[in-house]
């Protein structure tokens, strides 16, 4: 007999926490709200009352699919550190995906433009086509000066800043990326920190 698939997602890249549950490629719970950058001290918690509802227990878990970013240096790292707890502890197989094409795969347009605020007028951004519920990226993961990024680059039929992601979309468009080694599994900043660079001006 085959066992069950139970997939864990997890993303605390944003001012949102998102985790999902998939029991063989069905969604069966979910939590995707405003955290107000708390992810430190919810997260556990949430996760806790999602695999409860579930009646599942965390050791039941068959794979791990992270966020890992861009987004907010600290939230990248709680999701990415919880990920590669339980992926390491468990034995258990853990994937990445863009937090960008999280936020991508809330919308049905054919044309999808993610963007997350990198303040001082930048944003991390990324594009995809869509077709028949399959998400392909046109422009992946990049760091953008808005203002010009969008003057020379077509404005596609959406712009996502907030949505709920559908893990079931990104399952089908095979956007996840499988780690080999739970020890090298780094968030993708994008830029570097303040604190680099400040180092660098010394």
């Amino acid at each position: 007999m085959l066992k069950s698939s139970k997939i864990l997602v997890i993303d605390t890249a944003t001012d949102y926490v998102f985790l999902s549950l998939l029991i063989d490629g069905i969604e069966v719970g979910y939590t995707y709200q405003n955290d107000v950058r708390n992810h430190a001290v919810t997260v556990m918690p949430k996760l806790d009352e999602l695999l409860k509802k579930a009646q599942i227990a965390l050791k039941e878990i068959t794979e791990v699919i992270v966020g890992i970013g861009p987004g907010s240096y600290t939230g990248v790292r709680i999701g990415v550190t919880i990920a590669k707890m339980i992926g390491y502890l468990n034995n258990v197989p853990v994937k990445t995906v863009s937090t960008l094409a999280l936020l991508a795969s809330s919308s049905s347009a054919a044309k999808i433009m993610a963007r997350i605020d990198a303040r001082r007028g930048n944003a991390f951004t990324a594009c995809y086509s869509q077709e028949n519920g399959i998400m392909k990226a046109t422009i992946s993961d990049i760091l953008v000066n808005v203002e010009q990024f969008d003057q020379t680059h077509e404005i596609p039929d959406e712009i996502v800043i907030i949505g709920k992601p559908d893990m079931e979309k990104i399952l089908r468009s095979k956007l996840t990326v499988f780690v080999k080694n739970i020890h090298e599994l780094v968030p993708n900043y994008l830029q570097v920190t303040e604190a680099e660079r400040n180092k660098g001006k010394i």
